[in-house]
């Protein structure tokens, strides 16, 4: 039976109250020989529940360490999902271990932080990946495909609730999954109650990300032909996810190009500057 260890910065939040679930589910469905068995946290949450009763109520096994995490460990989560500046830290050790690792949106807080952790991770051989759920939306499932793919893209519009710093990365996974790495510029539109950002490619292709209150994750998407698609819901995207993170344990393939997550890193750095200077394209560092 492989081990399952996860890393956090604290362990009563969302992600982790619920990846335990989710992953004894999908083993059994799938028949895989591995189960969720460590757990470390650098701190307790506020207000919740503490490391050790955390694990008490998950029937987990606390380790004291991430030294002893990676060790006993066949296979390492990161989580901390809000708090992406603690990522670079958190898999420092993780990253050279040589063991497959996967960390929780958002991948970092700025691009460079997550380069470092990819040249880290292909230093020392070890298999790495981010991704937001919404990537792995049922509806998104059959894309990118011969008709729909970066080629035949010509513009992706999306929306999405919530604040920028946190829920941004679900529309921009979308977007960067549709229509590509290397973004070139990204400007805002925004008004007092609705958050508006243009994405522009070097070739003119065009995407916009929409936040708003209560508005479900939706898209639509404009092909060069004149061809178009809207998709009004996002569904079963955790379990997805979690299907494909398993998946990459036991294979040790990445489900999601690093170029990808990196453009996604520059597009959320890029545009928390755009927000701040409404109607002004600002260039999207190259990674």
């Amino acid at each position: 039976m492989k081990k399952i260890g996860f890393i956090d910065y604290f362990l009563d939040e969302w992600h982790a109250n619920n990846y335990p679930q989710w992953i004894k589910e999908n083993c059994e469905s799938h028949g895989r020989s591995m189960a969720f068995t460590y757990a470390f946290a650098e701190k307790n949450k506020s207000g919740g529940l503490d490391t050790d009763s955390w694990c008490k109520k998950y029937g987990i096994e606390k380790l004291s360490t991430i030294e002893e995490i990676v060790e006993k460990s066949d296979y390492i989560i990161v989580l901390s999902p809000d708090n992406p500046e603690q990522h670079e830290k958190l898999t420092q050790i993780p990253l050279m271990s040589g063991k497959p690792v996967y960390v929780d949106k958002t991948f970092s807080p700025d691009l460079m932080s997550g380069v470092r952790m990819f040249e880290l991770a292909d230093k020392h051989g070890t298999p790495m990946f981010s991704s937001s759920a919404l990537r792995f939306a049922k509806e998104l499932s059959a894309y990118p495909n011969e008709r729909v793919n970066p080629r035949t893209v010509e513009f992706v519009a999306t929306m999405g609730p919530g604040s920028f710093e946190t829920y941004s990365v679900h529309q921009l996974e979308m977007i960067v999954a549709l229509m590509g790495p290397r973004a070139n510029r990204i400007k805002s539109l925004s008004t007092k109650n609705d958050r508006t950002l243009v994405i522009e490619y070097p070739d003119g292709r065009r995407a916009s990300m929409h936040q708003m209150p209560q508005l479900p994750f939706q898209l639509s998407l404009q092909l060069k032909d004149g061809d178009g698609e809207y998709i009004p819901q996002c569904s079963d995207t955790f379990q997805r996810l979690i299907n494909a993170m398993l998946d990459f344990f036991e294979t040790g393939k990445p489900a999601v190009p690093k170029e990808e997550t990196l453009t996604i890193m520059a597009l959320i750095e890029a545009g928390s500057k755009a927000l701040v200077k409404d109607d002004v394209w600002i260039d999207v560092e190259k990674c």
